[in-house]
């Protein structure tokens, strides 16, 4: 008797991401086209096929759980319960993975997954890259600019091959955008922390701030302090819309971050010393919650 669970290895409580997760491995594990076509492996791959395909379903995995049908698909006779003919696969018909006919069973191929990192500019820009499917050919893979961390790319008929003349599967590509040391996201905006001289933060200057373009030059006002933003329109990522236009980007925030000398300076020291007489200030100190 065929039964869809035992023939996945998984247990009759399984949930959908389960099944499709066993289906996946079994079907890149006994594809005929990478045994060179065994007779075995072909058996071995449409029974599994036909398993996913009754259990994916929720109405023939329904069926198949009440004993309305077989493993096969094939509805049960009502009053003795066994088979009243291939009602899934009646000459010709459609059952619930492909046509069974003259010509034989027909298999969709199975989506395969994989995982592709990318630098922040990369996700930024956008570009071209490769990846190495199972059966050793190279895919390209176009990276849309502002592409985000998570997204899934999808290929078309890139996966593994169908079966008796089925359609290919999709290739599945899962983008991983590589931490940066100088970048960080926030939806479509980019930020970045600047570092500044006191007399720059004092007195107000021209620095170069790093942008996904390449560096700018851009103003910091005079008397700037720790925490200052200052904002570059349209310097953030692309808002990857199909409704926006190319050049249409988010913003980049710039946190000024002031920087005393890495070395202790005398002079400063007794500046400061001096001045904090007459020039007592207050800041405010976050209090710790437990306080």
């Amino acid at each position: 008797m065929n039964d869809p669970y035992r023939t996945l290895g998984i247990a009759p409580t399984a949930s959908p991401e389960e099944i499709k997760k066993a289906y996946r491995k079994l079907a890149r594990e006994h594809h005929p086209d990478l045994d060179h076509g065994a007779a075995k492996s072909e058996d071995r791959f449409k029974d599994i096929s036909a398993a996913y395909d009754i259990l994916s379903d929720p109405l023939t995995r329904g069926q198949y759980d009440r004993g309305e049908i077989d493993g096969l698909g094939a509805k049960k006779h009502p009053r003795s319960g066994g088979f009243g003919g291939f009602g899934g696969f009646g000459r010709g018909g459609a059952g619930p993975f492909g046509q069974r006919g003259r010509g034989g069973i027909r298999v969709n191929g199975a989506d395969v997954e994989y995982a592709l990192s990318v630098s922040f500019l990369e996700s930024a820009k956008g570009g071209v890259k490769h990846i190495s499917t199972t059966s050793g050919k190279r895919l390209k893979v176009t990276v849309p600019p502002g592409i985000a961390d998570g997204t899934t790319l999808r290929l078309k008929g890139q996966g593994m091959a169908g079966f008796g003349g089925g359609f290919a599967g999709d290739a599945l590509v899962d983008i991983h955008v590589l931490t940066d040391p100088l970048f960080r996201r926030e939806e479509t905006d980019i930020l970045v922390d600047v570092p500044v001289t006191l007399p720059e933060a004092v007195l107000g200057a021209k620095v170069e701030v790093p942008t996904i373009d390449g560096p700018v030059s851009v103003t910091v006002p005079p008397g700037s302090n720790t925490g200052t933003i200052l904002r570059l329109k349209g310097k953030g990522m692309p808002l990857g819309k199909k409704e926006t236009s190319p050049d249409q980007r988010g913003d980049q925030y710039i946190t000024l971050k002031v920087m005393l000398p890495r070395e202790p300076d005398d002079e400063l020291v007794k500046f400061v010393r001096k001045w904090s007489v007459d020039h007592p200030y207050d800041v405010f100190r976050k209090r710790p919650d437990n306080v």
